[in-house]
């Protein structure tokens, strides 16, 4: 496995003994296939931030530990990396631990390994669940710094939350609605998928609660996405908007994924919504939006809270002045007019 890094610091971006990387580098058998895979990823992630490896000052580890569909966690490895280089005075240093909707139990094995190899700091995007609040604690008393992203942990010990104001974005999705739907009469489907993420459930206490207010005649369906498979969902969708012609409009809680399927399912009834609100602007819905498929996107800059997140490593290590703090990033509406240039750049 030809790398130009030392054993060392392939062990310590690894997290295992330099022994171990140095079995799997000269094929001694021995070594669990899973083992192997970590000293790989840990070559490659050294090699996608080998800028790093040449600067000076106080190096910090920081484990970032994801539940979420893969697009989304490559788009999270992908803009803390792009800040890894302008972070300072420290030099940061990734591990990356990313899983599509794991069991609890696997998250918190992958958060209490962390509490053991040591760290300098976690962020954290998982469910809110009391196991989860409880390893978030380990690490806290460990001396480890949580800082949760994009969906927040409030009852545990984390050092901070960093990412969209959930419940400001979903009293945004609720206005906007009833702009582009005025004084007419029309149900609005509210998707979901069935994790018990914070943020969801923030986007539509702040949905319900604003269009109660705004239009307190307008009905809300809400639909639950338990299988997480976009065919199914399409099916979902299909069966609601047959049980209820009133549905005219669409706010989607998803962080990422489902939307080109409740599009599919309006056509499939021959239907089209007169708006459409989601989040995120991934590929998928950077097409929607470019379609027309989709009246707005609520975006944030998720590079911007990354960086946020190792100030706050750094603040709680004492590495800059003040004491730790959340960030919420303000809720950016996309229309197919104001697209950002990095998402067209991104999707090239």
């Amino acid at each position: 496995m030809s790398h130009p890094y030392p054993i060392r610091e392939i062990a310590r971006q690894a997290g295992v003994s330099e022994a171990t990387v140095d079995r799997v580098l000269n094929a001694r058998g021995g070594v669990r296939q899973s083992t192997i895979d970590e000293v790989q990823r840990a070559i490659a992630d050294l090699h996608r931030q080998r800028s790093q490896l040449r600067l000076t000052g106080r190096t910090f580890f920081l484990d970032l530990v994801v539940d979420a569909p893969a697009r989304f966690s490559a788009s999270v490895r992908a803009a803390l990396e792009s800040q890894l280089p302008l972070v300072r005075p420290a030099t940061f240093r990734a591990r990356f631990h990313l899983a599509e909707s794991p069991p609890v139990a696997e998250l918190v094995a992958t958060m209490d390994g962390i509490a053991r190899r040591g760290s300098q700091g976690v962020v954290l995007k998982a469910p809110d669940h009391p196991v989860i609040v409880a390893a978030v604690d380990r690490l806290a008393v460990a001396g480890i710094p949580v800082v949760t992203l994009v969906t927040d942990l409030p009852t545990s010990r984390r050092s901070a939350y960093v990412g969209l104001d959930n419940r400001a974005a979903g009293a945004t999705a609720a206005y906007l609605l009833d702009q582009w739907l005025g004084d007419d009469g029309g149900a609005v489907l509210v998707t979901r998928g069935t994790g018990s993420f914070r943020g969801e459930d923030d986007r539509e206490m702040g949905f319900r609660a604003t269009l109660r207010s705004l239009r307190p005649e307008r009905r809300q369906v809400d639909l639950v996405d338990r299988s997480g498979d976009p065919e199914a969902l399409r099916a979902l969708v299909c069966d609601a908007l047959a049980g209820d012609p009133e549905i005219t409009a669409v706010y989607s809680l998803y962080a990422t994924g489902g939307n080109a399927a409740i599009v599919a399912a309006f056509a499939d009834g021959g239907r089209r919504s007169r708006a459409f609100v989601a989040h995120d602007l991934d590929a998928e819905n950077l097409a929607l939006l470019q379609s027309g498929r989709l009246s707005a996107v609520l975006h944030h800059d998720l590079a911007l809270d990354l960086r946020r997140a190792c100030h706050v490593v750094m603040q709680t290590h004492g590495a800059l002045p003040g004491a730790p703090h959340s960030w919420h990033s303000a809720v950016q509406v996309v229309t197919p007019h104001n697209i950002p240039v990095e998402a067209l750049l991104a999707s090239s």
